[in-house]
């Protein structure tokens, strides 16, 4: 039971990293689905309801998120966001509106920066 429980818990943690689409709502939210329901019931069944409850979750996160960034962003313009070129330091980008140097190693991959200069938003390459 314990060797059982163990399998399913590690299976579901590789899966987690393998994946890797812990980066969106839903991912997120199957995978810790997956690792709650694999530990709680000692199961692979377990683990997959967990997963689809943690994914349903992690879709209806994820739609208020957007509505929360449309929100405060507005529409993004035809064609969407321009990204930002890398300006040969780690974490430093090139504004693609005003060649500003930004330091983003806080900002994940694709999210949002507006530059100072003109109020516009631009994405992390």
């Amino acid at each position: 039971m314990n060797t059982k429980c163990f399998t399913v818990v590690a299976l579901a943690a590789i899966g987690f990293f393998i994946l890797n689409s812990c980066e969106t709502p839903t991912g997120f939210g199957a995978a810790t689905g997956a690792i709650i329901g694999g530990a709680a019931t000692g199961n692979v069944r377990g683990a997959a309801i967990g997963a689809a409850a943690g994914a349903a979750a992690g879709t209806l996160m994820g739609i208020a998120i957007a509505e929360d960034q449309a929100a405060r962003y507005g529409p993004p313009p035809p064609g969407g966001f321009p990204f930002a070129r890398r300006a040969g330091t780690p974490g430093f980008y090139y504004s693609p509106y005003t060649g500003r140097v930004y330091n983003l190693r806080g900002v994940p991959p694709g999210g949002l920066t507006r530059d100072v200069d003109t109020g516009r938003l631009f994405r992390r390459p």
